[in-house]
């Protein structure tokens, strides 16, 4: 088989980090064209990834032969119409997260894909994270005993963007940061959420306050799952202090520990102050570089061998579910049964 031809449909920062494993580290796929709808934006990414074909509209890149695949790197909202459409011109997908802004949404994604025979997988990279995979290994092997709760955090360091504010419209930080947590949850619960009870707070963006009283910068939410395992997740946006994206998971004889805060393995202490140092992990970029290389890597594997993604579709509408659940603890103020959504 020919390489694959891979168009990347979004050239912002997580566009241009599948971007680049096209161009240069994913064996068997080329990388074709940038599509950006800001013209000079295409232009730039071409010209950083050396190549020549940008388009300002999706629709002009379903149209080229030379294109096997898409990678949607786009907001949200716009996932299901360019996911619906590539599927009937036969391009393989690799969707980011959140998949969609709704459960139907996600359906219709999928039956699409599933109608026209084409592969759809979702962007929750920290599947393919090595530590990730190791500490899954531990736990299906018995080491820690049966597994009691899954605890994951994710907290970034950047302010929220203001068009995150309208939670009607953004689906909030659930859906934009704490995604991965609630993927990592069901993966290594190896069930499905039962109940969701959510607080969330807005603790660091004053500006939002008066026009949006329903955003929040700062969620907690406790879960039970269908067997009867427990779950939490903790997640903030604009902490400042670094990228900081933790998992435990605890069982009945023991806990694995996931992730880390400090950038590498040394750690300063002096005379001079009481408290070691080191360097904090200042972005997702970094942490996940080779996981999202390997999803890269994954996504053209199961196009050429027929295989199903390792992250499905229903993957994707779960976690839609349990945010939009989430969102609505929050408003409600009550623990929220998945099974009336």
């Amino acid at each position: 088989m020919s390489n694959i031809g891979v168009c990347v449909i979004g050239s912002g920062r997580a566009g241009m980090i599948h971007a680049v494993n096209f161009v240069k580290n994913v064996p068997g796929a080329k990388l074709v064209a940038m599509v950006d709808p800001i013209e000079e934006t295409a232009k730039t990414a071409c010209a950083q990834l050396g190549i020549d074909t940008y388009y300002t509209d999706y629709r002009q890149a379903l149209a080229d032969k030379s294109i096997d695949a898409v990678v949607i790197v786009t907001p949200t909202k716009f996932h299901v119409d360019i996911a619906v459409d590539a599927a009937a011109a036969g391009k393989h997908i690799l969707c980011e997260k959140p998949m969609a802004m709704t459960v139907e949404e996600c359906r219709k994604m999928s039956e699409a894909a599933a109608n026209h025979k084409v592969a759809l997988q979702i962007g929750f990279m920290r599947r393919f994270d090595a530590g990730f995979i190791q500490a899954k290994e531990i736990v299906d092997s018995g080491a820690i005993g049966d597994v009691v709760m899954v605890r994951s955090n994710t907290r970034g360091p950047s302010i929220p963007q203001p068009w995150m504010y309208d939670i009607q419209k953004s689906n909030g930080p659930l859906a934009e940061v704490n995604s991965h947590d609630i993927d990592t949850l069901r993966w290594f619960t190896g069930s499905e959420f039962s109940t969701v009870y959510a607080i969330g707070g807005n603790y660091r963006s004053p500006e939002a306050k008066q026009e949006y009283p329903d955003f929040y910068d700062n969620v907690i939410v406790a879960a039970s799952f269908e067997n009867g395992m427990q779950g939490m997740i903790d997640g903030a946006q604009g902490v400042g202090y670094a990228y900081d994206s933790r998992v435990e998971v605890l069982g009945t004889k023991g806990c694995v520990y996931i992730g880390r805060i400090n950038d590498n393995a040394v750690l300063t202490c002096t005379a001079d102050s009481k408290h070691g140092s080191y360097p904090l992990v200042s972005s997702w970029t970094k942490l996940f570089k080779d996981a999202y290389l390997a999803e890269d890597v994954a996504f053209i594997d199961c196009i050429r061998n027929g295989t199903t993604p390792k992250v499905t579709g229903h993957d994707g509408e779960m976690a839609v579910k349990v945010v939009a659940a989430g969102n609505r603890s929050i408003i409600e103020k009550k623990i929220i049964h998945l099974d009336t959504m």
